[in-house]
C-alpha cells in the first residue's frame, strides 16, 4: 500500500477492551490513548469487596477481566441487583458527585478493572473539553437509558421526571 503510513496504528488489547465499553467507543485512537493514561489498574480476587454500600463515590470503575457483583441491602437482607462482566462499568455516578455509594461491588471471580477518580475526570474536562464532552454524553445516555428501564419496571405510568 503506498499511503501505509497515513493508516492509524493498531490498538493494544487493553486500549481495545477500553473502546468496547460504551463509556468510550466514541474516542479516536488518540483520546483513548489519554484517557488510558488517566486510569489506574487495579485486580481483586474472587469474593473481594471493591467498595462498600454507604462509601463515599470516588471512582467509576470499567471491567477489563472478570465478572463483578451488583449487592444492596433491602429490609436488611442482601439483594443481587445485578452481575456485569467484561466491558461493563459501574460506579458512575461518582464522577459527577461524592455521594455514597447506593450499592456495594464485588468480585465474583478474579477480576480487573480500569478505575477512573473523579479528580481525573474533573482535570481532563478543563484540559480537553472534547474528550470530557464526549465522555459526558455517553454517561448522560448511559444514566438516562438506566433512569427509562427503571421507571419503566417500577412505574410504567410515570412518563416525564
Amino acid at each position: 500500500m503506498i499511503f501505509g503510513f497515513l493508516k492509524p496504528p493498531a490498538l493494544s488489547p487493553r486500549l481495545a477492551r477500553l473502546r468496547e465499553t460504551v463509556l468510550l467507543n466514541s474516542l479516536t485512537p488518540l483520546e483513548l490513548k489519554i484517557v488510558d493514561g488517566l486510569m489506574h489498574e487495579r485486580r481483586y480476587l474472587a469474593g473481594e469487596i471493591i467498595f462498600d454500600e454507604g462509601e463515599e463515590g470516588q471512582a467509576l470503575y470499567l471491567i477489563t477481566a472478570g465478572h463483578v457483583q451488583i449487592n444492596r441491602h433491602v429490609n436488611g437482607m442482601p439483594e443481587i441487583i445485578t452481575e456485569l462482566s467484561p466491558g461493563a462499568f459501574f460506579g458512575d455516578l461518582a464522577l459527577l458527585d461524592n455521594s455514597p455509594r447506593t450499592a456495594q461491588a464485588r468480585a465474583w471471580d478474579d477480576c480487573e478493572l480500569a478505575v477512573f477518580f473523579r479528580a481525573d475526570f474533573m482535570g481532563l474536562m478543563e484540559t480537553d473539553a472534547v474528550i470530557g464532552y464526549k465522555i459526558s454524553l455517553a454517561l448522560a445516555r448511559h444514566i438516562g437509558s438506566r433512569l427509562r428501564e427503571r421507571m419503566s419496571i417500577d412505574s410504567p405510568h410515570i412518563e416525564v421526571l
